[in-house]
């Protein structure tokens, strides 16, 4: 096993990690699959939005910096990350109203079919948002299950979605488990039904390199601060494939979706375009880090980002293997089926975070017994990593 020494010596990206925030008493950080790094750049940039764009221009602002921010970020994460063409993708509001504004879409745009489809250990927000769509509309949820240390497949997405499916969400890369799902081949069986495929992408976006466009995806969604480091609580984006922009149905108007937002005339008329999806007036502070993050996937490219993402995760699984022999890996050992976190299973998993959070180490916990380690590629050095699991290692000891 080649060392941590030698792999952060032959890191392209190994100068990426110099431009975070270095945190005071961070000894590694094994979360950003949950919350990213902030940028140093970011200090400068929320001052100048302060004392330049909002403090100088004031009102102006609007008419000559943010209106169409939404969209710009939106076209800058689909070209970077989404593999998506200009005009499909508008950042907004969080990734629960997102989804919720594109489930009840798909609904619409499939009148008279009476199932949505979801897993069973998908992430909470998810299922609680199918789960009251669903109710409110008198629809029937299909649940799915799923390999403990897998995710959504063809050949289970073929056994449950049927004529009956008005839409499935499933996620691009599994929150706890990091499976990374064959995205064009469960859109092409979900689609074959005459279903709407909705991608959460919440843990796929900025960590493995996504083809929207060129998979035929016909919805996506995701939030922006795990690999995008937009920051707590940042804008979510969605995505909706050109080919539906017409027929999508904003289930929650407002102003800035309209298509005269400023005429202030007696009822609704969408906005042509991607401009639909949106509601009210868009985060422009939280907008701020993710431009700063954006500019670094443009610049290191996603397919050297996933390069390294692989990197990184095989060298924490032999890690694993060698030094914690009793916990049970619940992550693909096939890097092709990974994403950019892994997750073990250990009895002793909820003392020793709490325990290594207090040493400055930082992983999460996933009920009932995971830990789970999220490698951030432009963030994180394979001596944190080796740094992190052998503090991991002695706390489950």
């Amino acid at each position: 096993m080649s060392t941590a020494a030698d792999l952060d010596a032959a890191d392209p990206l190994a100068s990426y990690a110099r431009e975070f925030c270095p945190g005071d008493d961070l000894v590694a950080y094994l979360d950003g699959n949950s919350l990213g790094r902030p940028l140093a750049r970011t200090v400068d940039s929320m001052r100048h939005l302060v004392e330049r764009e909002w403090g100088d221009r004031l009102i102006r602002g609007w008419d000559e910096l943010w209106l169409a921010r939404a969209e710009e970020l939106g076209d800058r994460i689909g070209a970077a990350c989404l593999g998506a063409a200009a005009g499909q993708t508008v950042v907004g509001d969080s990734t629960t109203v997102m989804i919720y504004k594109l489930i009840r879409a798909s609904i619409a745009m499939r009148p008279g079919r009476s199932e949505l489809v979801i897993l069973g250990d998908e992430f909470p927000t998810d299922r609680f948002i199918v789960e009251k769509i669903a109710d409110d509309n008198g629809l029937a949820v299909r649940w799915v299950s799923a390999p403990h240390d897998g995710g959504i497949t063809p050949e289970i997405a073929a056994e449950h979605v049927s004529e009956r499916t008005a839409a499935a969400l499933f996620s691009g890369v599994a929150y706890r488990s990091a499976w990374w799902a064959d995205m064009p081949a469960v859109t092409g069986v979900v689609q074959s039904h005459g279903a709407l495929m909705i991608w959460d992408c919440s843990h796929a976006v900025g960590s493995v390199p996504l083809e929207l466009d060129a998979w035929g995806v016909d919805m996506a969604v995701g939030c922006s601060y795990k690999y995008l480091n937009g920051g707590p609580g940042a804008p979510a984006w969605a995505y909706v494939a050109a080919r539906y922009q017409e027929q999508v149905v904003n289930p929650i108007p407002g102003w800035l979706g309209a298509r005269e937002p400023f005429a202030m005339t007696q009822g609704y008329e969408p906005a042509m375009g991607i401009r639909r999806l949106v509601s009210g007036t868009p985060p422009i502070v939280g907008m701020v880090p993710l431009a700063d993050m954006l500019s670094l996937i443009e610049r290191a490219g996603i397919a050297a980002i996933r390069e390294k993402s692989v990197e990184l995760t095989s060298f924490a699984i032999e890690l694993i293997d060698e030094l914690i022999p009793d916990a049970r890996l619940a992550s693909p050992r096939d890097a092709a089926r990974r994403g950019s976190h892994i997750t073990v299973d250990h009895p002793n998993s909820a003392r020793a975070v709490q325990t290594l959070w207090g040493d400055g180490v930082i992983p999460d916990f996933r009920h009932p017994s995971g830990v789970r380690i999220g490698l951030s590629p432009l963030s994180t050095t394979f001596a944190e990593v080796e740094r992190g699991v052998r503090s991991l290692a002695a706390a489950l000891a």
